[in-house]
Parts: structure tokens; C-alpha cells; sequence
């Protein structure tokens, strides 16, 4: 196998990894959130964030890099259309992951606090999971897109 091909299958697995590990921490917290329960909320908030620290950002890691390299192996310039998208939207979904990180955090502990204190979460909780779910939108689909753009390579402008 040459070193492109294994530069591209980094990538892609990476990529799985990255957006998969995203959409199923979503999911779990989004449910947990609705289901009324401190301790499932308490339980999934710290996994999720673990997730992150595990998965997350070391796979957000990989894709520039692995993108980098395969574009310059490749002889792609930056400027190339459906790559220059790509890349805006790859820091359009990260500019909305950084702050989810920290509510993530944020929510977690007080998740936490509350089942310590046996008490209820805070309005705060409440305002931070709507931030933490509005981000998360914008931040898949842009995601979505750049799987799009990855496989088809469209031809956008000129």
C-alpha cells in the first residue's frame, strides 16, 4: 500500500470517527436532557465530555493534517474550489465545537453538583444545553457538506 492511500484511509477513519463520535454524543445527551432523570444527565455529560477528550479532538487533529497532506501528495492547491469550501466549513464546525466543549464541561460538573447535593439543575443548566444544542446544528451540517464536497469533488466555481 502506498503512503497516499494510507494517509486516505487515516482520514477517512478519522473522519468516521470524529463525526460519529459527534452524532451519537448528541444524541445521548440531547435524549438524556429530555428524559428527566439527574442521574442518566450526570452519567451521559461526563461520558460525553470523555468522548470528546478521547475521540474527538484527537481525530480534529488528524483531518487537517491528513487533508493537508493528501491535498500537497495529490497536487491540489488550497485555492481549488471545492477544497477552499471544505476547509471554511471545517472551522465553521469547529468554531461552533470549541465553545460546545465548554459547556460540555460546564454542564457536566453541575450535573454532577446536583446529584452530589440532590438537587435540581440550575436555570444556567438549562440556558447552556440550548447553546450546546444550537451550535451542534450548524457544526453537523457543515460537517455533512464537507463529507460531500470530499467525495464528490464537485466542480463550484472558477
Amino acid at each position: 500500500m502506498n503512503t497516499y492511500l494510507v494517509i486516505k484511509w487515516l482520514h477517512i477513519v478519522s473522519s468516521v470517527l470524529m463525526v460519529g463520535t459527534g452524532l451519537g454524543s448528541a444524541f445521548y445527551m440531547f435524549f438524556a436532557n429530555r428524559s428527566g432523570s439527574l442521574q442518566a444527565q450526570a452519567v451521559i455529560s461526563r461520558l460525553v465530555v470523555r468522548a470528546d477528550w478521547w475521540f474527538t479532538t484527537p481525530t480534529a487533529i488528524v483531518q487537517p493534517v491528513s487533508g493537508f497532506l493528501m491535498a500537497w501528495m495529490a497536487g491540489w492547491p488550497l485555492s481549488t474550489p471545492w477544497l477552499a469550501l471544505s476547509l471554511l466549513l471545517y472551522v465553521l464546525a469547529g468554531a461552533c465545537w470549541l465553545p460546545v466543549l465548554w459547556l460540555q464541561l460546564r454542564m457536566a460538573a453541575m450535573t454532577q453538583q446536583a446529584v452530589a447535593g440532590q438537587t435540581g439543575l440550575p436555570p444556567l443548566y438549562w440556558r447552556y444545553a440550548r447553546w450546546w444544542e444550537w451550535l451542534g446544528y450548524p457544526a453537523f451540517v457543515a460537517m455533512a457538506v464537507v463529507f460531500f464536497l470530499m467525495v464528490n469533488k464537485p466542480a463550484l466555481w472558477r
